[in-house]
């Protein structure tokens, strides 16, 4: 049995206003099984909640991080926690 997690990343650089959101999306509809959002924040990064399978977690993660995202990528910080559901899919806030 797949163990659910919640991932909850920050994500530094340019990525707002190059469709980062959009492909973060994306990314967790093809990698599949993840709920959760993407959202633009005030000080000019992105907030990624995910939750689902952990490896699953783990690959939007790592392409958070080396993917071919838009924009530039200068860090990512994440934070693991249990799953809070009330998500339905995977969307842009």
């Amino acid at each position: 049995m797949k163990e659910d997690v919640r991932v909850t990343a920050w994500v530094r650089g340019q990525v707002q206003g190059v469709g980062f959101r959009w492909f973060t999306r994306a990314n967790a509809l093809r990698i599949g099984e993840l709920e959760g959002f993407a959202v633009n924040l005030g000080d000019g990064r992105v907030q990624v909640v995910a939750e689902g399978p952990k490896d699953h977690c783990d690959q939007l993660l790592e392409w958070l991080r080396t993917g071919d995202t838009p924009g530039r990528v200068d860090g990512v910080t994440e934070i693991w926690d249990t799953p809070r559901g009330g998500y339905d899919g995977f969307e842009i806030r």
